[in-house]
């Protein structure tokens, strides 16, 4: 059985595949290929109802705007509010750059003309000719803005009386002729006097938050964070060697105390001690001398006798001697042990301690950045009162010039809104908000919806697309109304909640695309062939169990022996769809000592079964089809999977069936598919077009290339329409 995680394939022709070489080198990122008109029309086609919806609603809303709306006129004036020329030489001490003269601060100019206090006097003004006139109504028609480049105000005011523009406009342009001469110069005095006060507090707060962030320095002993993150872990990565090193001498120190209690080891620490060589030798010397001296005398002789009483005394000497050497060895090495835990403990110490500076380091990170930002907002602030300050005393010491009026308001004579324009805009607007609306239900929507982004995004070859087949779909449930909107339907084939009848057409179409996903297989490896191989998918519901069904049959109607194993023992599949008894099953195989032949079933399907009886079985020949069901559901399938007795029967059906079909559980959280792809030829993966989630199809295939399981290929389920150009021309029926 090849377990290669690498399984080369030559491109079929006609196929649009590729080879896909190594499963390490796919590439599971998105690509920016920037602005796509075909992606674009299709993202349309889908949306077509959110985008028609809501362009709909968009023009139909501005539509009645504009022909609702009442006629509006607009006039306006325009002041002169500093020297045209830069003579005035207290404008250089604030300004060194030509390029820029004006020292009034344009922006806050405009909101004090705004501003309640200014526009009361001129209200009561205009009440006496618009009674029911008030600061809301002037505000909000009233616009102020400053020329680019110039040293001008223009107002404008916007409303539907034209003579009432005028009058708004002579009182509002009188006020502020009246303000430059009288009233400015007071505002800049009280303007002085609340900005010396802002600063003597922002002043007092920068002084704070400076001490704070002194203290906090000399209190933490670091200048920064990341300096002290640095020095942090430079001390954690030096303290983890230390320890790694320690645990080796000790182990080496251990090995060589433990071996020094057994006798190769006594004999190594005894070989280096020349005393114990020496009597050692002495008593050689002396077996020698006996052994020829027992050669010429017989026992009893004295000389042999000597011989012996002074081999007798050397003995006990050896043994003195060598417990004398193995006791101060074991010492020693025993001392050096102690030594070396004393000093693993140590680092353990020092480890605790810079753990626990490393888990502070977020803390004081957090308070340093917090006193760092607020430090930097205050200052910030100081020294916008501070330029602030200067400006208006400047402008208080200079000659004050009064504002020049040098465009006065006029009575306008046509209106400012054209009813086609506004119509031509609404159109437009209901088109961009409806393209919008599609584009964002789109990029909310994570599934894939075509076989091209399946194949750019995975880099894996398409084995096969399977249309979308009414017959063999689940029973819909009434949708959600959030989710239908950001996900295409599947219920278009549904006529008040009951399916349409198949057509040949269809039929033939879907069957075709599984004796082509069968082919593919087969010839994506000749010799050996693919033989046994796990059919799944990254989430439930995209089709798997249906995949395998009907690949089986289309297998065995090609004259195979094929064997269909349920290996879903947590949510069996293939005996409900196939009519089986569902008693005995793989479990029963693993868990007992029953024989393959008294558990799996020969697939027999009815002559007078139809679509319409059973619309999972397909009109394919069964002759070949053997089903292995999952029997009861186990509490933990995936230690039943892991067993010994489980490859035995995946080595047993590879021998005897010419091709075994493993139909298992979903690939992501569960470990049933990897088990079981491991003892394979690779795993087909199966992604249901518009429903499978792009992030989890790529995470699966993660885990599968992190397990070194081998993927064949994707199965693109569920594509509307008839997928093939080349079998809609072709169809024939049979």
């Amino acid at each position: 059985m090849d377990t290669q995680p690498n399984l080369p394939f030559q491109a079929l022709p006609g196929s649009g595949m590729s080879a896909p070489g190594s499963l390490s080198q796919f590439d599971t990122g998105q690509e920016d290929e920037g602005f796509n008109l075909e992606n674009l029309l299709g993202t349309v086609r889908r949306r077509l109802l959110i985008a028609a919806g809501v362009a709909i609603v968009a023009t139909g809303f501005l539509w009645y705007r504009a022909l609702t709306q009442v006629p509006s006129f607009q006039s306006g004036f325009r002041l002169l509010v500093e020297p045209v020329t830069a003579d005035n030489s207290l404008e250089n001490l604030t300004d060194t750059n030509p390029s820029k003269r004006s020292t009034l601060d344009y922006p806050t100019q405009i909101e004090v003309l705004r501003s309640p206090e200014l526009m009361q006097p001129i209200i009561r003004q205009i009440q006496t000719q618009y009674p029911n006139f008030s600061y809301g109504e002037l505000v909000g028609k009233l616009t102020i803005s400053q020329p680019k480049g110039t040293k001008i105000l223009e107002v404008r005011y916007t409303d539907s009386d034209p003579q009432k523009v005028k009058y708004v406009l002579d009182e509002v342009a009188e006020g502020y002729l009246r303000y430059s001469q009288v009233e400015r110069q007071t505002n800049l005095r009280q303007g002085i006097q609340f900005v010396d006060k802002q600063i003597a507090k922002v002043q007092q707060r920068v002084n704070n938050l400076q001490l704070q962030l002194q203290t906090f320095r000399q209190r933490n002993n670091f200048l920064d964070p990341d300096s002290q993150s640095q020095r942090v872990s430079s001390q954690i990565t030096a303290l983890e060697q230390q320890r790694v090193e320690v645990q080796r001498q000790i182990a080496e120190t251990r090995a060589v105390y433990n071996g020094l209690t057994v006798e190769p080891g006594a004999v190594t620490a005894l070989a280096a001690s020349s005393t114990y060589q020496g009597l050692l030798g002495q008593i050689r010397e002396l077996d020698r001398k006996i052994a020829i001296e027992s050669a010429r005398f017989k026992d009893g002789n004295l000389a042999l006798q000597l011989l012996e009483d002074q081999k007798q005394k050397l003995i006990p000497l050896l043994r003195q001697e060598a417990r004398r050497v193995l006791g101060n060895r074991l010492a020693e090495v025993e001392n050096q042990l102690r030594l070396l835990e004393v000093k693993q403990q140590a680092i353990a110490d020092a480890e605790q301690y810079w753990s626990q500076q490393f888990k502070r380091l977020p803390v004081t990170s957090r308070q340093y950045t917090d006193l760092q930002r607020d430090l930097r907002v205050a200052t910030e602030s100081l020294t916008r009162f501070l330029a602030t300050r200067e400006n208006l005393q400047v402008q208080s010491a200079q000659q004050e010039v009064p504002w020049q009026l040098i465009a006065a308001p006029s009575i306008p004579g046509f209106p400012l809104t054209s009813t086609g324009r506004d119509l031509l805009i609404g159109v437009l607007a209901g088109l961009a908000l409806g393209l919008g609306s599609a584009l964002l239900a789109e990029k909310l929507d994570k599934t894939f919806h075509s076989t091209q982004e399946l194949k750019k995004r995975l880099k894996l070859p398409i084995l096969a697309i399977i249309p979308f087949y009414e017959a063999v779909q689940p029973e819909p449930k009434a949708p959600s109304k959030i989710k239908h909107l950001f996900q295409p339907s599947r219920l278009k084939g549904l006529v008040r909640g009951r399916r349409k009848t198949p057509t040949s057409r269809t039929t033939s179409v879907f069957l075709e695309a599984f004796r082509s996903l069968h082919a593919n297989i087969r010839l994506l490896r000749a010799d050996p062939p693919i033989s046994t191989l796990v059919i799944s998918s990254a989430l439930p519901g995209d089709g798997k169990s249906t995949v395998s069904i009907n690949l089986a049959q289309a297998a065995a109607s090609m004259g195979q022996r094929v064997l269909l194993v349920d290996a879903d023992m947590r949510k069996p599949r293939i005996s409900d769809r196939l009519g089986l008894p569902n008693t005995r099953g793989l479990r029963d195989l693993i868990e007992t000592k029953a024989r393959p032949n008294q558990v799996i079933q020969q697939f027999q399907r009815s002559e007078s079964e139809d679509l319409s009886g059973n619309p999972q079985i397909l009109p394919f020949g069964a002759d070949n089809l053997f089903v292995l069901t999952s029997g009861e559901i186990s509490q933990d399938p995936a230690k039943l999977l892991s067993t010994q007795r489980m490859q035995d029967l995946m080595e047993h059906f590879q021998t005897v069936f010419d091709l075994v079909i493993y139909d298992a559980p979903p690939v992501l959280n569960l470990a049933d598919s990897c088990l079981l792809g491991a003892h394979t030829d690779g795993i087909v993966l199966v992604a249901g077009l518009g429903k499978t989630d792009s992030d989890a199809l790529m995470q699966a295939i993660e885990t599968l290339r992190l397990s070194r399981i081998p993927v064949l290929g994707l199965v693109a389920n569920n594509l509307s329409g008839v997928t093939s150009v080349a079998v809609k021309h072709y169809y024939y029926q049979t």
